[in-house]
């Protein structure tokens, strides 16, 4: 069993001992140091509210429940959105002016994970140092609840994605209309979860004949919920075979995006970005955000256009915070994750489904056409495994030096970019690993550049 404890919440695999997994006692727990938190942030308050809202997994019910009775035993009012996805939740907090949020969700983990994902007032993912408190408090094991008089009430709203719908609707660069009269073909891969609830409804919304595809929210998994070309075979079939204009994938909590070409091939999760970011530059030009192991792609996109590109560490935190320094029209990370500022700072499938059939239907070509307008560039990941008395952080900063004429970016790990290839090392946090990420003009290259930093590192070892 696996409990993992960072500082964007708690991410466990569901059973087991308490503290080695995510157990009742651990949900409680968690929950009452964010409740703690909530209120030491809001101390001159009287009265509290949380947001609170699951993706469909088969632990969702039960973590939900204990989580809920915290947080009311805590003194503090639950606003319940039940099924719902992560976006959603994000923007339900400011839209319901209440103090936090939490969704239970594990994103692509498989059916055995759940996680507390934590929020803060604006709906946003929470700081390194306000994710360090909670943590902290959590440590320290000592809460104390409300009495009788004060337990925290309970409203239920069953409507928010549909709100969450007319919101994208009324944004400037969203046409409903334009999509409207092209009466795409879609099929929708939901991984029988809350995806398969919200984008049906946002297509049908946008005037779209819809095929459904795992839709149903049970929780049960057809397959690896991360949405990868080697686990999308049947809705790439599904699209050729029921001649659908393109294919879309979500992950469980809705915040990742990926679409499948008219020809049942991907579109790549990294051009989901690229192709939404295009959109958006043509009628706003302005600062682009990615994470540095995202694609190259969105840099020259963006070049392109006459504006700047940035990238920020890896982790969504990371990418909202360089996008409100630089005041990016458009973001996200190569995972498939859209963050628009004009709707909200999260990671957000359902408006970039919006924004892409919007540029769809106003560029007029098809999916692979729309793709084969952008750069070329392919990933591979790699990497490599040290003894434990190796100090990794030397290692690296060796590597830096190596390269310090290539203008290093160190802000994590270690990024190389040569013209149109690059390099990603970065450390992992449990085991004396290197992590490889790399990028070319082909796959060949790729590997190749991966194999050439292997031997490298050993080298310097």
């Amino acid at each position: 069993m696996t409990l993992i404890k960072s500082i964007s919440g708690i991410r466990g695999t569901i059973g087991g001992k308490a503290g080695e997994g995510l157990t009742p006692l651990d949900a409680v727990k968690y929950a009452s140091a964010y409740a703690a938190w909530i209120k030491k942030r809001n101390s001159k308050k009287s009265e509290w509210s949380v947001v609170l809202g699951r993706d469909a997994r088969i632990s969702g019910p039960m973590i939900e429940c204990l989580v809920m009775a915290t947080l009311q035993g805590s003194g503090i009012h639950v606003i319940h959105l039940d099924l719902s996805t992560t976006p959603t939740v994000e923007m339900a907090v400011p839209g319901e002016d209440a103090d936090g949020g939490i969704i239970l969700t594990a994103s692509h983990n498989p059916k055995q994970w759940n996680a507390l994902k934590l929020l803060n007032e604006k709906g946003e993912f929470l700081s390194a140092a306000d994710g360090a408190e909670i943590l902290k408090l959590a440590e320290a094991d000592d809460f104390e609840y409300a009495e009788i008089d004060d337990l925290g009430g309970y409203t239920h709203i069953d409507d928010y994605i549909d709100r969450h719908i007319k919101a994208i609707e009324a944004l400037d660069l969203v046409d409903f209309s334009a999509v409207k009269e092209k009466k795409y073909k879609v099929a929708v891969d939901g991984v029988n979860s809350s995806g398969g609830i919200a984008i049906p409804a946002l297509l049908k919304a946008m005037g779209c004949e819809v095929v459904e595809l795992y839709c149903t929210p049970n929780g049960e998994f057809p397959h690896n919920p991360e949405p990868l070309k080697e686990h999308l075979t049947d809705i790439c079939n599904l699209v050729v075979k029921e001649k659908c204009d393109l294919g879309i994938v979500v992950d469980p909590d809705v915040d990742r995006l990926a679409f499948i070409t008219e020809e049942g091939e991907m579109f790549g999760e990294e051009y989901t970005l690229v192709a939404v970011a295009d959109f958006i530059l043509q009628f706003t030009p302005g600062a682009t955000v990615s994470n540095l192991s995202s694609s190259l792609a969105l840099r020259d996109v963006t070049e392109a256009h006459g504006c700047s590109y940035t990238a920020a560490a890896v982790g969504e935190v990371n990418v909202v915070e360089e996008m409100k320094r630089t005041k990016a029209v458009i973001g996200g990370e190569g995972n498939g994750g859209i963050i628009y500022p004009a709707l909200h700072y999260g990671r957000d499938a359902l408006v970039g489904t919006a924004l892409f059939l919007t540029y769809l239907a106003k560029s007029d070509k098809s999916v692979k056409e729309l793709r084969d307008t952008y750069p070329h560039y392919v990933m591979a990941k790699e990497k490599i495994t040290l003894t434990p008395e190796i100090n990794v952080d030397q290692v690296l900063e060796a590597f830096k030096n190596k390269y310090a004429d290539q203008n290093p970016i160190i802000i994590d790990g270690v990024k190389i970019i040569f013209g149109n290839e690059w390099v990603h090392l970065r450390k992992s946090n449990t085991e004396p690993i290197i992590r490889i990420y790399t990028e070319s003009t082909s796959a060949e290259k790729a590997q190749d550049l991966a194999q050439r930093m292997i031997k490298e590192l050993k080298d310097l070892v």
